[in-house]
């Protein structure tokens, strides 16, 4: 999947020229349903075209098990199914990103560093795909060669 040269007419007052495609981590997706999102995440946001949105099935899996975790399980997940999931373009974890999956995870253990195994399948996910990983967890995933990564909660 090669990104096309998207500009809408919001970036173009930011200056900005979008050519990238982002992969959201389960984080960000929190924040944004937060009763007081990041002013700066949700400014960016307005600004991507959703057709460059994505979100890894990894992530879906956290945000399901967070609801059934929650009092409020039913809210969560018919947020989720309602409100994020026809937002965004959905990016299952396939035999491409297992494989990556692998390497990385035991480079990192012959390493020492740990790494929960579901960041290390979103990061497999963003490589396998040439995503930039938006997380507001940048010290777990800079230890990870080649993996593009920005923090859209701060400025």
């Amino acid at each position: 999947m090669k990104p096309e040269k998207i500009i809408s007419a919001e970036a173009l007052k930011l200056g900005l020229e979008i050519k990238r495609l982002y992969l959201f981590d389960t984080d960000i997706i929190s924040n944004v349903v937060k009763k007081k999102p990041s002013r700066y995440l949700i400014e960016r946001l307005r600004v991507i075209p959703p057709q460059i949105q994505y979100i890894s099935t990894i992530t879906v899996g956290e945000l399901v098990y967070g609801a059934f975790k929650s009092d409020h399980k039913e809210k969560h997940l018919k947020q989720l199914n309602n409100k994020l999931l026809p937002l965004v373009q959905l990016i299952p974890f396939d035999n491409r990103e297992a494989f990556i999956y692998g390497e990385i995870r035991s480079k990192l253990e012959k390493r020492g560093i740990p790494l929960s195994d579901t960041d290390l399948m979103i990061a497999s996910t963003a490589l396998a795909n040439g995503f930039v990983l938006i997380t507001g967890n940048e010290r777990h995933f800079t230890r990870i060669n080649d993996l593009q990564v920005e923090n859209w909660l701060i400025r």
